[in-house]
């Protein structure tokens, strides 16, 4: 039989202030409009003369690029337990490659999905234990969080309207059915629940500069609170004092 997803572990301590970079993740169903905000974020951190390096979960490198197209293109039945082994494998490699060193050197580093996606697709939405879930990809990465993920909430069949609307085939996870996409839903929001202060979730019906304002101010709070001559360069004196967004608490108008 299979069971029932279980609650979230609570989160291990973090020392991202250890190291000199930043860590963004952007999390979210597919449509939500991820990839147009982490394009802003992108933009305006490089207009203040940040390093950033952006990058995406699977296919952020030439592994992830391989396991990318298995489990989100394979025409076959995947097994739920080993579809949470590839992209835990592909995680292992991209954050051992990619997302370490930029953080070493001081880098931005904008990331489109990490660990939680894995949490809500394969554990709540697979319906595998979301601690074990959770626990490989910890184990996988050596513990690495990020320093702010990004919600954009999103109700699934306005997600399903916004991807109809792209008139391209869905990959595998885009597929599912509808019950599917509100379990995953459910699960990002426990998350985001249980780790208030990683967590800013917000409304994915507002209008992008709107959302992309919100995420300017909590990157410019956490950048503000960095000692002097972490990172290459300081934000600009337009981003510096912005006020610090409240994290986990979603816009008004988004439903549980």
């Amino acid at each position: 039989m299979t069971a029932e997803p279980t609650g979230v572990p609570s989160a291990p301590s973090r020392t991202s202030t250890e190291r000199p970079g930043l860590f963004v993740t952007f999390e979210g169903g597919d449509g939500a409009g991820k990839t147009t905000q982490a394009a802003m974020l992108e933009e305006w951190l490089r207009a203040a003369g940040r390093t950033v390096v952006r990058t995406r979960e699977p296919g952020g490198t030439d592994v992830g690029a391989i396991v990318r197209d298995l489990v989100l293109h394979h025409r076959g039945h995947i097994a739920p337990r080993a579809e949470a082994l590839l992209y835990a494998a592909d995680r292992a490699h991209h954050v051992e490659t990619v997302v370490r060193p930029a953080l070493a050197r001081g880098d931005i580093v904008i990331q489109d999905r990490y660990l939680d996606s894995s949490v809500a697709y394969q554990g709540a939405g697979r319906v595998l234990d979301a601690a074990d879930v959770r626990g490989l990809s910890l184990w996988a990465t050596d513990g690495l969080l990020p320093d702010i993920t990004v919600l954009l909430d999103l109700e699934p069949k306005t997600a399903r309207a916004r991807l109809d609307s792209d008139d391209k085939p869905f990959d595998r996870l885009e597929a599912e059915k509808s019950e599917f996409h509100d379990r995953v839903r459910a699960g990002f929001l426990r998350l985001a629940e249980a780790e208030p202060e990683r967590f800013l979730v917000l409304d994915a019906t507002e209008p992008a500069d709107t959302l992309a304002e919100r995420i300017r101010e909590a990157v410019a709070a956490r950048l503000g609170r960095r000692p002097p001559g972490d990172g290459r360069s300081r934000a600009s004196s337009s981003g510096a004092g912005a006020p610090e967004a409240t994290h986990a608490r979603r816009r008004r108008g988004a439903s549980a």
